[in-house]
């Protein structure tokens, strides 16, 4: 950029706690974030002081920080550097395989996302202003020479905005496609009027849903803010436990972690508890934007047909519309969604990879990947709940 008129400086971090809240957050929660609370100076905090984050977790923060003469902050990236590919939802496992059998090292490498979260976002952070653009260009080229320098084998940015898979491009990143499912508010008043735009058949199915649920004596409810105590995060965590033991066996977050989380972030959680007989039974763990619920975490101690669709997805659709929020996140994976009214939308992510014949294999990969992704995207809105033109109201 303009040496001359501004002198960037790059330097490496190993903590959030090494930059200002302040600042980071001027960076991380631009409106270019609208809010996005997953690289927050207090999300990454509590990932941090809950030692869900370090060297023992193979996810080790190596922040990339661009600063002008005054010190001032003018972007981020948060960068780790990763010895497995556990967390990232963007799965690269065949690449690493590939490597290693030709004799190659895959890990380390490095890794540019929100840890443990597949919710889309800028992730080279940045100040706005007149220099934001030279400053992208400054951290995206440092965070290459850092990866050349030390012979690691690759960087990924996963779940950027598209904008930024475009730049990340020309600085030498193949692009790949992926998919997850988000419900859009189109300026419903309740969650009935949001149904009745569905076609008949999908209306009642959800109406039976809710019905069951309702018919077993749960009672759901949103709590944020200072409604939530110690005493309901660690009910959630049993519930995240339990979803933890029997579908991944290894869970990435631990019961300090969602305590640090209510300290630091509060007021932008939103968790959908669900009781029986006065007794906690399930949760959702939400958070809030400016103008989107993000679904990140569930779990459930009791049995019961469909709570896992009330307490996800009905629940978060309830309350985006009460708030005037845009849209509902509901991340990665789940065809079931579509039928309750969260359809495939395209993800981003771009991927350095430093060996020359490696990369071309990967590029031929993700060249292939990405007219089927975008194919099964329109495949998959075949499927979509909604009445089409012509379609009666039933």
């Amino acid at each position: 950029m303009d040496g001359q008129e501004t002198r960037i400086e790059i330097r490496i971090v190993d903590s959030v706690t090494k930059v200002p809240a302040a600042e980071w957050d001027a960076c991380a929660l631009a409106p270019e974030a609208a809010g996005n609370p997953f690289l927050s100076h207090g999300f990454l905090k509590a990932l941090e002081d809950s030692r869900c984050l370090g060297r023992r977790t193979g996810w080790q923060p190596q922040y990339l920080v661009a600063t002008d003469e005054a010190g001032m902050t003018l972007g981020i990236v948060p960068m780790f550097l990763k010895s497995h590919s556990q967390g990232e939802y963007v799965f690269d496992h065949g690449w690493a395989q590939a490597l290693e059998r030709a004799g190659g090292r895959y890990y380390p490498k490095l890794q540019v996302s929100a840890p443990f979260t597949p919710v889309p976002g800028p992730r080279i952070l940045l100040r706005p202003g007149p220099l934001a653009d030279g400053v992208f260009d400054v951290l995206v080229e440092a965070m290459v020479k850092i990866a050349d320098d030390n012979r690691i084998s690759s960087i990924h940015v996963t779940f950027c905005p598209e904008q930024q898979w475009q730049r990340l491009e020309a600085h030498g990143f193949l692009r790949r496609l992926g998919r997850q499912y988000h419900w859009h508010n189109h300026g419903y008043e309740s969650f009935d009027a949001f149904l009745a735009t569905l076609n008949s058949r999908k209306r009642k199915a959800i109406r039976k849903e809710r019905a069951a649920v309702a018919r077993n004596g749960l009672r759901l409810y949103p709590l944020t803010g200072a409604e939530i105590t110690s005493w309901h995060w660690d009910a959630f965590f049993a519930f995240y436990m339990d979803t933890a033991d029997r579908k991944w066996g290894s869970p990435y977050l631990n019961r300090e972690f969602f305590h640090c989380l209510g300290a630091s972030l509060a007021e932008r959680v939103v968790l959908i508890f669900a009781e029986m007989d006065r007794r906690p039974v399930a949760g959702a763990l939400n958070l809030r934007g400016d103008d989107a619920l993000f679904g990140r975490n569930w779990g459930c101690v009791e049995t019961c047909n469909f709570l896992h669709f009330e307490t996800c997805y009905y629940q978060a659709i309830d309350y985006a519309i009460a708030h005037k929020l845009a849209r509902v996140e509901a991340g990665a994976q789940g065809e079931h969604k579509i039928q309750r009214g969260y359809l495939p939308m395209a993800t981003y992510s771009a991927h350095w990879i430093r060996d020359a014949r490696f990369r071309d294999a990967v590029k031929r990969f993700v060249d292939e990947e990405r007219p089927a992704v975008e194919a099964d995207i329109c495949a998959l809105m075949e499927y979509s709940p909604f009445r089409k033109e012509g379609d009666a109201a039933g």
